[in-house]
């Protein structure tokens, strides 16, 4: 990670950190590392539901119009819909503004490349060396500056893909979908419903200031509770950009992405689909879906934490099916990037070929005990040198003796220290994580 990019672009609190300052040279700076080379060079913009959206996208567009460059504002969309569409319509670039499944006051600016991947590390390296530098970009005047339009129909043309990569609708379904209210609380509703399924909505009424506010993939019991009072077939919970998928049972059971990554793997590799019998994971995937894909003969390769690492690995082995735990699921085949819709469309697709219940799919393996907290600190990575931290990490894991691990890593996101304990019980999960944050937080925690 670089002074201003993170595992997932640009984030902070926007108008403190993330200011409309900072996003301007980020336009003009973005727009000519990625575009200079380009004649009559255009971007796309798209943008989740929080209020600080439009201030920032306004800042964005005024950069990328002074260095030259047409944009194209798609208006609120999800972040994979901004991938597919910057590849679909030979854009030069893509930009998505959104903080994910953080709270509304934070908020990011991600770029895409004209394949639809994110940037390469050396990309953002010469980025982010401009923007260390004085501005001596560029500054084209008259019929050279850039101009600017809207291209709302974008999101229709990404819909009409998504619903390409099933073969039937879903007739007889009954989904609950939590839209997070975010970026898919238009698009969700309008995808399930023209593929004929009986749909119930929650979150989907945005305001600008609840976008995943107790909704949405990181409050999965919402919907769980939503999915029993209304007698569902399979509840699909997104985060603010749906890029993420979380899914409940109809029996009002979450089904996490390491589940719905076991599901989707046996069924390709029965159907012969999944690349060299390989699914990619993170470090953070539970012991128990690796015990249950050596079972079925499937091979894994591990990664460190974040989708663009995932994505890393898949590229350079020619894998086809990756993910994270949180609900970041890529299918490589269709898409440069997680898709939570699509994602959804898949496991519902995979319900409708094989005739059984979600909760049927998902009990075909169980999770080892997990346990996982969040530290907010005031530096998360002196956590990888803290001596103290290293030495309750060691004497932990002589306790478990081989029955569990310990991941304590610094988020790639937020100000956050995050620890992970696996172990035989839940009582044991809890006993060894707390003993460790509490160190972490006497060496580190914030006052």
């Amino acid at each position: 990670m670089g002074k201003y990019f993170g595992t997932d672009g640009v984030r902070g609190v926007a108008n403190t950190e993330l200011t409309p300052e900072l996003a301007f040279k980020l336009g003009r700076i973005g727009g000519y590392v990625l575009t200079k080379d380009k004649e009559n060079p255009k971007v796309l913009i798209g943008r989740d539901t929080r209020i600080s959206g439009e201030m920032l996208e306004g800042a964005l567009v005024a950069g990328l119009l002074s260095i030259g460059v047409e944009v194209m504002r798609l208006g609120v969309i999800s972040t994979p819909g901004v991938a597919f569409l910057t590849k679909a319509v030979s854009a030069s670039a893509g930009v998505m503004i959104s903080a994910s499944h953080n709270p509304v006051a934070d908020n990011g600016i991600k770029f895409f490349g004209p394949d639809g991947f994110k940037l390469l590390d050396e990309q953002e390296k010469e980025i982010e060396t401009l923007l260390d530098q004085e501005d001596a970009l560029p500054r084209p005047t008259g019929a050279d500056l850039g101009q600017a339009n809207d291209y709302f129909e974008g999101a229709q043309k990404y819909l009409q893909f998504l619903k390409q990569t099933v073969d039937e609708d879903f007739t007889g379904i009954h989904i609950a979908l939590d839209c997070a209210n975010g970026a898919a609380s238009s698009l969700a509703p309008h995808l399930f419903a023209d593929l004929e399924a009986d749909i119930s909505t929650m979150g989907t009424s945005p305001n600008g200031k609840n976008i995943n506010d107790g909704v949405g993939s990181t409050h999965p019991e919402a919907l769980a509770a939503f999915v029993n009072a209304k007698n569902a077939d399979i509840g699909l919970a997104f985060d603010g950009d749906a890029d993420r998928l979380i899914a409940v049972d109809e029996k009002g059971n979450i089904v996490d992405g390491d589940k719905i990554l076991y599901i989707c793997a046996k069924y390709m590799k029965e159907k012969g689909l999944l690349k060299q019998q390989t699914l990619v994971t993170t470090v953070m995937s539970n012991l128990g879906l690796y015990k249950a894909l050596e079972a079925l003969q499937i091979d894994t390769k591990q990664t460190a934490v974040g989708d663009r690492y995932v994505m890393e690995e898949m590229r350079k082995g020619g894998y086809n099916l990756g993910g994270e735990q949180s609900g970041h699921i890529i299918f490589l085949d269709h898409i440069t990037t997680g898709d939570g819709m699509l994602s959804a469309l898949q496991l519902v697709n995979i319900m409708k070929q094989t005739g059984k219940k979600l909760s049927e799919l998902a009990e075909e393996w169980e999770t080892f005990p997990q346990t996982l907290v969040n530290i907010r600190v005031t530096d998360k990575h002196a956590v990888t040198d803290n001596e103290k931290v290293a030495a309750v990490i060691k004497e932990v894991e002589q306790e478990m003796n081989g029955e569990g691990r310990v991941l304590v890593r610094p988020s790639g996101t937020e100000p956050l220290v995050r620890i992970m304990v696996e172990a035989k019980t839940e009582e044991l999960c809890d006993a060894f994580v707390n003993k460790i944050a509490d160190v972490v937080k006497a060496e580190l925690g914030q006052e």
